[in-house]
């Protein structure tokens, strides 16, 4: 068996498994960076994939060969209208020490948020409550582990998405001490909060998304196998491993055919390379394939990211930092040419 080991490596990672469909479409974080900020201010935003173009940028990390020089850089466009806090939501430790949800203050929606459609029809606001949540804070303020809010996304706003139904999720709010980060919440509660007043251009950022769906698939495609030659013995198949082990049942490390894509996946360290307002500088000949016209603010996220066109991700600061970039970098020239092949 050591000729076997050295010839034929595992095929997978066992990092990414299981191997299944993400159980939401909008996945949130299940960690978020401890962050000493001067002021409150909420840690993630929600942005709709537009596409990808290519900019023509000054290369500022220091290290790099290129530095100070002009590079050519892939980047990916996210659509982000500005997002609505719905409720504040306060965190406390159990027993256990184990964070748990202590109270919450949800605030009336927004005129055409078409909130019914997320949450239900029978859901109430009970900001009328207000002094008496307010009331269960103080006395318990001393314990206080978060301070989060519940936000929509208004994609109404967004023609190209053809859909109404805004996506919900939950963001944790850092700087300043407990009472900065209550006053905060409740001061944005059921008004707009756009993106730059959660992230600057120039800074990191991490995504969290759902890749692509691709189906039923083999184990060449799906686990990188090696194909077996095209000879007159091989008459049952190439595309196939040659032997899944004499184990009964099949060990789950043997690469076997299945349902590929639509999984969870979070990509570290992202930067922000501009964050703008004029669709003009960023919308190609024609618009963009499958989206059409960027309308709202827009980031421009250097490389590639995970996810359909259209597809809602979540970006959060970064929990472990590579580099701190000191500004937003020189942007030479934006590619606006047809998209269309």
């Amino acid at each position: 068996m050591g000729h076997r080991k050295l010839s034929s490596p595992r095929r997978g990672s066992a990092g990414l498994r299981p191997r299944k469909r993400a159980e939401e479409l909008l996945p949130t974080p299940r960690s978020w960076p401890d962050l000493q900020l001067e002021k409150p201010t909420l840690l993630g935003f929600i942005g709709y994939k537009v596409g990808m173009t290519h900019v023509i940028m000054v290369d500022d990390r220091e290290t790099s060969p290129h530095y100070g020089k002009e590079i050519y850089m892939p980047v990916t466009i996210l659509e982000t209208p500005p997002i609505v806090p719905l409720a504040l939501r306060v965190y406390v430790r159990d027993a256990l020490g184990e964070p748990q949800a202590y109270t919450e203050l949800w605030a009336e929606s927004p005129q055409g948020l078409r909130l019914e459609k997320a949450i239900g029809k029978f859901f109430k606001p009970n900001v009328s409550k207000k002094d008496e949540i307010w009331k269960k804070i103080e006395a318990v303020k001393d314990r206080i582990e978060f301070v989060r809010l519940v936000v929509a996304t208004q994609p109404h706003k967004i023609p190209s998405l053809g859909k109404k139904k805004p996506d919900l999720a939950e963001v944790q709010i850092a700087g300043g001490g407990i009472d900065e980060r209550l006053n905060y919440a409740l001061s944005v509660l059921g008004k707009e909060v756009s993106v730059d007043q959660a992230f600057k251009e120039g800074q990191l950022v991490d995504v969290i998304g759902v890749t692509k769906g691709k189906g039923f698939a083999g184990v060449i495609k799906r686990y990188g196998v090696v194909e077996l030659p095209k000879w007159h013995k091989h008459r049952k198949g190439s595309r196939k491993v040659g032997a899944r082990g004499p184990s009964i049942p099949t060990p789950s490390y043997v690469p076997q055919p299945g349902k590929m894509g639509f999984h969870r996946r979070t990509e570290y360290n992202k930067r922000i390379l501009k964050i703008g307002t004029d669709s003009n500088m960023i919308n190609p000949l024609g618009g963009f394939p499958h989206y059409g016209l960027v309308r709202n603010t827009y980031l421009v996220i250097q490389g590639s990211l995970m996810g359909a066109v259209k597809r809602p991700l979540f970006l959060r600061y970064p929990i472990r930092p590579t580099w701190t970039p000191k500004g937003a970098p020189e942007i030479k020239y934006i590619d606006l040419s047809s998209k269309q092949g």
